[in-house]
């Protein structure tokens, strides 16, 4: 921070805004170029080109085209984890708990397809497929959320670490499976998965 910023808040507050649409325009010429070219197929230089910034401005935020890939997947995670959340602790029965993750869940997807298309088309040809920070966050909450419920009676007192992979396992399955249909429905597909999990909870077993 210069001299004249400490003295002048309003100086500060300006210079931060710049960073924060900077890094946003780096994202959203990403965002734009992966999915037109594919992950393997992109560089650096694809993703400036999309931006009208100064080529050593990348280098200012990210290191590379991969923290560029994880920001994005992070910055999915962060607008669908909060209402996936309040869904699931508002649950009062097995039912809702599992149809109202999988509406949410769905329904973002539908809502941004061409994103989380994006996403899963070319998170295989990383290292870090679903290992991001904010996408971890978001598993870790399931799992305590599924704690919280087997508390609350809520969840069936089943093995909660397996029953948090197969629920996340179920998820991105038929999301994938989803948005390649014509007219994808985020109803049919909760429904669909709710009935699954809830059909086959009871031959499952459970702890004492």
């Amino acid at each position: 921070m210069t001299q004249l910023e400490a003295q002048d808040p309003a100086r500060l507050g300006k210079r931060e805004k710049t960073k924060a649409a900077n890094q946003q325009a780096i994202l959203d010429a990403a965002r734009k170029v992966f999915a037109e070219l594919g992950y393997g197929a992109t560089t650096v230089r694809d993703i400036i080109r999309g931006t009208g910034l100064a080529s050593g401005t990348f280098y200012n935020y990210f290191k590379s085209k991969e923290e560029v890939f994880q920001a994005l997947m992070d910055e999915s995670a962060l607008r669908v984890r909060p209402a996936l959340i309040q869904e699931r602790l508002k649950a009062t029965t097995f039912e809702e708990f599992l149809r109202g993750m999988f509406l949410v869940f769905f329904s973002y997807v539908v809502d941004d397809n061409r994103a989380y298309t994006m996403m899963r088309a070319n998170s295989g040809q990383i290292r870090v497929r679903m290992d991001t920070p904010e996408v971890i966050a978001g598993f870790d909450e399931l799992r305590v959320d599924i704690d919280d419920g087997i508390e609350r009676g809520v969840v069936p007192n089943v093995d909660p670490e397996y029953l948090t992979a197969a629920l996340i396992g179920i998820a991105f399955e038929m999301a994938d499976r989803m948005v390649q249909r014509d007219d994808p429905d985020p109803i049919a597909a909760a429904d669909f998965a709710t009935a699954l999990v809830v059909g086959g909870i009871d031959l499952v077993p459970h702890k004492k």
